[in-house]
This record gives structure tokens, sequence and C-alpha cells, in this order.
């Protein structure tokens, strides 16, 4: 193993170090994260409240799935909601009818298949249509405990911006930063990332100025800062 990969590693371990004091302080969590710990790490809740941010923003879609929660908190719960009403729920988010029957097939497959229950290994986990290696990741890692990493946007974007990493895809990202990161930190990487990457860390003139972590950052691509 080479010095620049020794290097490397020795930055990601400051790196979480920075972010969780920053974060911390400012009092950022991503919505997922937020309903693990009020909803005590319910996976149905968690893999719903995945399944529903996609291609949406927290702001929009924390209220819409409060609202849901507050009808279904199981796959036979939501299952049980008529297919109307539940569109009329999600409505105020992205692609609501497509997510719609999303739900609904993911909570059937689920009843069908698992019992009830969502499962917690990564093979069950992506034969349930709808449910990619993002989302399942995040379930496992957040619903039960089990370490992977997921690869959103703001973690592939900033660990390129930083230079750590030089990858086109999300799945080359994951595989990159499983070396790069000891596996007992993978669970971290999404949560502090995409706080930083909402908050700080902008796709489009980000705040290189309130940077806990510009030690270790490349500004790869980053033509306006603030």
């Amino acid at each position: 193993m080479g010095p620049l990969v020794e290097t490397k590693k020795e930055d990601t371990q400051r790196i979480l170090k920075n972010l969780k004091v920053y974060l911390g302080k400012k009092k950022s969590s991503p919505m997922v994260f937020s309903f693990a710990k009020f909803f005590s790490k319910n996976p149905f809740i968690i893999l719903v409240s995945c399944l529903l941010s996609l291609r949406s923003k927290d702001v929009m879609t924390i209220p819409v799935c409060m609202k849901l929660f507050d009808l279904a908190k199981t796959p036979k719960e939501l299952l049980n909601i008529p297919v109307d009403q539940l569109e009329e729920v999600i409505r105020p988010i992205g692609f609501f009818r497509k997510k719609a029957i999303v739900l609904k097939s993911v909570s059937a497959q689920i009843v069908d298949e698992f019992g009830g229950k969502v499962p917690r290994t990564e093979e069950e986990l992506l034969s349930i249509g709808g449910v990619g290696r993002k989302t399942a990741n995040l379930v496992l890692s957040v619903a039960f405990d089990i370490p992977a990493i997921c690869v959103d946007v703001h973690v592939h974007r900033i660990f390129n911006r930083l230079g750590l990493i030089k990858t086109k895809t999300p799945g080359q990202t994951e595989v990159a930063l499983a070396k790069l990161f000891p596996k007992k930190k993978w669970s971290e990487i999404n949560e502090l990332f995409v706080a930083f990457g909402q908050n700080v860390c902008t796709p489009t003139s980000p705040i290189c100025s309130d940077c806990p972590i510009r030690f270790a950052c490349e500004q790869r691509g980053v033509a306006r800062r603030r």
C-alpha cells in the first residue's frame, strides 16, 4: 500500500471527526435519520421515507411522510389505503402517482414474500421491485445497524470534489469508499455527507468559507464559491 493511499486514509478519519463536530453544533440531520430516531428505527418507515425522498427535497418530503405515517406504519396498513387516497396524501412531492404504485408494490411483496417484515439482507432488499442499492444500503445501515455505504448525489459529488476519489458512477464511488474507510465507519458516511451537502458543500457555489474540511479539499469542479 503506497504512501498516497495511507495519507488519504488518515485524511478520512480527520474528515469524519471534523464533520461530526461541525454538524453537531448545527444540529443538522437528514430526514431519514431523523425519522429513524422518532420512530425507533422502524424498518418499514425508513424504507418508505427513502422511496418517497427520491428526486424530492426533504422540506417537501417530511410533511408528506408524517401525514402518511399517521395512516400507515406497516405494509399491511399501507395496502389498506385506497390508491386514490394514497396519491392525494403524497401529491405534494414529485412523481406522486408512480411513487404510489411503487409503495403498493413494495408493501405487497414484503407481505407476500417476507411475512410482512422488511428483510435485513442486501440480496433480499434488492429483490424487491423499486428498491435500488442506495435505498437498500440506507435501510441496512439505519434500520438494522449493518455496515453499508449509501451513495447518493451528495456523497458522490463531495468525495470527487475533495479529490479523495475519481469516479463516474455511484457504484464506483461505493467501491472506492469501501477501500478508504474501515467497515465500522461505513454507516456514518451518508448521514454526515448528506447534511454537509445540503447545507454547506452545495452543488453550485459551495460555502467554502465555512467548511470544516478545507484542509482535505482540492475543490475539483468548483467554479464559484462563497
